[in-house]
Formats: C-alpha cells, sequence, structure tokens
C-alpha cells in the first residue's frame, strides 16, 4: 500500500465528502464528512492516526476543504483537447477558457492573436466583450438603484427628455407616420428587460420602413457600433416612432445603449468613469474599459468575420489603429466593452456571490436576485423565444442577459449570461458554483461558433469533480 509522508496510513476520499483512513493493518476510520468538516477532521481522524502521525491529519483536512479540486484532471483534459480543434484547424485562431468552480480557476489559452502572427494567446488577451458588454451594464444602473439614484418603475424622461410622448407604429410594417400615442411613459426596469419598445427586427435589411429609418439614422441594433455622439444618437433615436408599446414586446439591443446614456446622465459623469468607479475597481478588474491603452494594445488580437460569399476569416477590426485602440465619444451599453477572462471572472464571482467581490460589496444581495431572475411575461418574449438561435435558449430573461427557466442541455434551471456576437460566451450556474468564459476574436457568424460554444459549456460540466476516488496522497 502506498504510504503517505512516510507513514503507515493511506487517506482516500470517495463520492462526496465520505473518506477513509487506512492502516497496513486495516481500516481504522471511515466516516462521512459532509457536515462540519473541518471540525470532524480535526477530531477523527488525529484520534484515528495518532498525535505521531498529525501531517496525516493536516494532509487530510487540507484536501477535504473547499481548496479540494473542483474539477478532474480527466475532464479537463477533454475540454482542452476537444477546445484545440478548432485552432488545429484553422476555423479560429485562437481562445482562451477559463472554467471556475469554488473559486478555484482554470485557464487554457491555445493559439494566436492574429491569423498567420507569431504572438501567442495569452491568459491576459484582452477580448472586445460585444453584447456581454450587457450584464456589466445593467449592473452599474442597479448600483444606482441601490442608492436611491433610480427606481426601477420610474419613467426615464426626467434624465431622457428625448423619450417624452412617444408615438408608437400601429403595425412593424406601417409607414413611420402611421402611429398611435403610447400608452404609457418609458421606464428604467423597461430598459433592463429591453422591453421599452424599440430594438432590433429580426427581418432582412430594409424590410420595413422602421428598418430603412434606422438604417439612416446610424440607429444600429443588430450589434453594430452605433454612431455620433451619445447626445446626438438620442436625439436621433427619439426622433422614431417606437415599435411597440412600452412594455409589450422584449426587442434586443437598444435598450442596454440607452442605458449607458442614462447613466451618464445620472451620475453627471461618463459612463466610463463610472464603471471604473462602482464596478472595475472594487472588483480588481484593471484590463476593462471601452478602448485599450497604447501601452496594452499588443494584447489585443484582431476580430474576424467570415466573408459571406467564401466562408473565409476577414478583418473585422484591426488591433492597432483600431476602434478600441482609442478613446470612444460613445461609450456604448450594449456592446463596448473589452476585457480579460480574469477580469471577467472576477464579475461573474460578485454576481454569483450575490453582490461582493473580494471583500467588498458591489450590489445589494436583491439587486443581484432581480437581475438573474425572470422578468418577462410569457407575451412579451414572443419573438425571443420564436430565434433562439439568435437570442440564447435560456427561456427567460432578467437585467442585461438571459436566465435559464428549462433544462435543455447540461446547464441547470437558474443559471444565467449572455454571450457576444464578436466570440465570446460567458455563462453563470448559481447551483454549481460555476462560472464559464469563452473568449474568441471570431465572429459568430456561422453554425461552427454556436457548436463550439456549446460543446464548451458540455465538457466543463462534465469536468466537475463529484467523486474522485483518488489518494490524497497521490
Amino acid at each position: 500500500m502506498r504510504t503517505l509522508f512516510g507513514s503507515p496510513y493511506d487517506v482516500r476520499r470517495s463520492c462526496g465528502s465520505f473518506i477513509t483512513v487506512r492502516h497496513n493493518e486495516g481500516d481504522v476510520m471511515s466516516k462521512n464528512l459532509s457536515r462540519e468538516v473541518s471540525e470532524l477532521v480535526n477530531r477523527e481522524v488525529t484520534r484515528a492516526v495518532g498525535r505521531a502521525d498529525r501531517a496525516v491529519a493536516r494532509t487530510v483536512r487540507r484536501e477535504l476543504s473547499l481548496e479540494g479540486s473542483a474539477f478532474t484532471r480527466d475532464g479537463l483534459r477533454r475540454l482542452r483537447d476537444t477546445l484545440a480543434g478548432p485552432v488545429d484547424s484553422g476555423a479560429i485562431p485562437g481562445f482562451v477558457a477559463l472554467v471556475d468552480r469554488h473559486g478555484q480557476t482554470h485557464v487554457e489559452t491555445m493559439g494566436t492573436l492574429h491569423t498567420g502572427g507569431a504572438e501567442l494567446m495569452r491568459r491576459d488577451t484582452i477580448f472586445r466583450m460585444a453584447s456581454s458588454t450587457k450584464p456589466v451594464t445593467a449592473a452599474a444602473v442597479m448600483t444606482l438603484v441601490d442608492d436611491c439614484r433610480l427606481r426601477l418603475d420610474d419613467p426615464v424622461v426626467p434624465w431622457l427628455p428625448e423619450l417624452a410622448d412617444r408615438q408608437v407604429l400601429k403595425r412593424i410594417d406601417s409607414p413611420l407616420d402611421d402611429t398611435v400615442p403610447a400608452r404609457r411613459a418609458i421606464t428604467v426596469r423597461d430598459l433592463l428587460t429591453f422591453t421599452f419598445g424599440f430594438g432590433a427586427v429580426v427581418a432582412a435589411p430594409d424590410t420595413y420602413p422602421i428598418q430603412v429609418a434606422m438604417r439612416e439614422s446610424g440607429l444600429y441594433s443588430d450589434g453594430a457600433f452605433p454612431s455620433g455622439e451619445p447626445d446626438e444618437w438620442m436625439r436621433r433615436l427619439g426622433a422614431l416612432p417606437l415599435m411597440y408599446q412600452p412594455g409589450e414586446r422584449w426587442l434586443y439591443n437598444t435598450g442596454a445603449d440607452v442605458l449607458g446614456i442614462l447613466i451618464a446622465r445620472v451620475t453627471g459623469q461618463s459612463f466610463g468613469s463610472y464603471l471604473q468607479e462602482r464596478v472595475f475597481a472594487p472588483l480588481g478588474m484593471t484590463d476593462s474599459g471601452f478602448w485599450v491603452p497604447q501601452e496594452k494594445i499588443h494584447r489585443l488580437p484582431t476580430s474576424y468575420a467570415h466573408d459571406p460569399e467564401t466562408a473565409d476569416l476577414a478583418v473585422y477590426d484591426e488591433a492597432a489603429g483600431g476602434r478600441f485602440s482609442k478613446p470612444q465619444a460613445f461609450e456604448v451599453g450594449g456592446s463596448g466593452l473589452a476585457s480579460t477572462a480574469d477580469d471577467y471572472r472576477a464579475f461573474c464571482r460578485m454576481l454569483l456571490n450575490k453582490g461582493m467581490g473580494d471583500g467588498v460589496r458591489v450590489l445589494s444581495r436583491q439587486s443581484v436576485e432581480l437581475m438573474t431572475a425572470d422578468q418577462l411575461t410569457p407575451e412579451q418574449k414572443i419573438e425571443k423565444d420564436q430565434f433562439p438561435e439568435l437570442f440564447g435558449n435560456h427561456g427567460g430573461f432578467g437585467f442585461g442577459m438571459g436566465v435559464r427557466t428549462r433544462r435543455l442541455g447540461f446547464a441547470g434551471v437558474g443559471q444565467f449570461g449572455w454571450d457576444g456576437g464578436l466570440g465570446v460566451s460567458v455563462q453563470m450556474d448559481p447551483a454549481e458554483d460555476l462560472t464559464l468564459i469563452l473568449l474568441t476574436q471570431t465572429a459568430m457568424d456561422t453554425p461552427d461558433s454556436p457548436h463550439l460554444v456549446n460543446d464548451f459549456q458540455t465538457l466543463a460540466y462534465q469536468a466537475i469533480n463529484d467523486c474522485s476516488g483518488q489518494s490524497i496522497g497521490e
């Protein structure tokens, strides 16, 4: 029998917290330590192995603490091997994948920052977070709700007068002047849940008059970056009718862009500086922001999309000289952030810890519970549910992110998060205390990208260490 630290004892943990201490002459202790682990280990193991073998007891205590392995070695190996496939085939230039459970983090990096380049992906590579910006924007709004500077069901008109006295299209295909008055004012809650009446139209470009008007006004609501200064953008938004009555229908994206402007007007400072003060600094998110400074630009990869005719990778945004290489006049709440795997992990851990960061409270527990609960009625999410390939299959939507209300795969009910169309995926599962972050620089504009995200999540869940069955001395 293998001995531990020169002693004749062998310590094994099987499923859950059941431990057996064996001597070469037979078992001396077999105990289920699922409750009051530290107290039981201190008392029972020390008594079982005797004072002469306190080193064994210390090892058992350490290995049975929350610092025990959260993932299996074989599971993590399968995760890496599977994710390596798209890199080896050239489908994506590279990735950074992070899985975190009980505060234990495992990171895989592979590939390069640029197609054909020599710079390798690293753990601190900075990515364009695209729509994974939305949960951060919602969290910033909820800090203002916590401070009573905003109320969820108050009208936003005092800060956003451009949204006063709204007209609403009679039908989505109506001419712009075929409208009726809005039945009520737009509220903070409407913006957080994307139900304020304006957003992405799921139809071919320019199918409806409102789409033509959005394009001509630079009011992109398909994930592209809005143009112009925030105040001018709001003026153009206010000149168009709503598509639906406030609170009637979930419509993607635009609500998050408006929230960033709302935060700036309520606080009297830029959206980015408020995020730095209330979210990034408390959480130690030192590499997150709306642009990448020159001294860090070498850590930003080229962003790629697929050529619609050839399906080959084509440059969408360069690193040096690209959109993220300089400060932005419009700090876009729906898609504008850049961040790293570890920075975003800190944000995710805060949400899983009900608003607590590393020793500092960022949000109230109640705010996190609101953000991560389904806020939509079945009628509001009709269109969302019709297009799960575009808007996720969570079933529900909270504030700025999806909330799982039905189990369709490995993820259980209660999972929450939101992916970004430029190649990132962020999901959290409170039941497993699990954070999943996959960062690539390749847009999710082909079926291969959702398949990669699905495989990543499946592999992460199957890597969870429920039953180790290994000798603690191994």
